[in-house]
């Protein structure tokens, strides 16, 4: 996107800047809810829940832009809603959040307060390949040795589901 400014703002936007400009896109990695959501599929939600409750109302002409661009390289966005959570929802907090409605989670669109908000998520874990609470702070995870097969398939599917974010936002295929 030409003229943007990159920010890296970290697990739940905790390495953020103050002002995060009038058009914020949240580009990155999501959890699926449902079972019907593998690996892979690009998220374009129309909305997101915030942790207080409120909505957040993504724009619209973005959403449609980025719709464009997963279309463009053969993917087919879900638009339904986003959750956004201040933890990793796993277990029975996945099949609680899908019940009510929401496609997946993750813990950054909904913190983001600008006047045009969108995002562009990639699903990674799912309700059949859930990845352990943990995985908050990595650190900590990788001590326990029982993380470290999830460790793995982090390390391999992570870095592609990120690429194929970015890929979406840029509106180009992978050279």
């Amino acid at each position: 996107m030409p003229g943007a400014r990159i920010e890296l703002a970290g697990i739940a936007l905790d390495r953020r800047s103050s002002n995060l400009g009038e058009i914020v896109v949240s580009c990155g990695l999501a959890g699926a809810l449902r079972p019907d959501l593998p690996t892979g599929t690009v998220l374009i939600p129309l909305q997101a829940r915030r942790p207080d409750g409120a909505t957040l109302h993504c724009d619209a002409e973005l959403v449609e832009f980025f719709a464009s661009s997963a279309r463009r390289l053969g993917l087919e966005p879900v638009f339904d809603p986003l959750l956004t959570s201040d933890a990793i929802v796993w277990g029975a907090g996945r099949v609680e959040w899908a019940a009510r409605g929401y496609a997946a989670a993750d813990m950054e669109t909904a913190l983001i307060d600008a006047p045009r908000v969108a995002a562009v998520r990639v699903v990674l874990d799912t309700p059949q390949r859930e990845i352990s609470p943990e995985w908050r702070s990595p650190l900590v995870a990788m001590l326990k040795p029982r993380n470290w097969p999830q460790a793995l398939w982090l390390a391999r599917e992570a870095p592609r589901a990120a690429a194929l974010a970015a890929r979406v936002v840029a509106g180009r295929r992978a050279s």
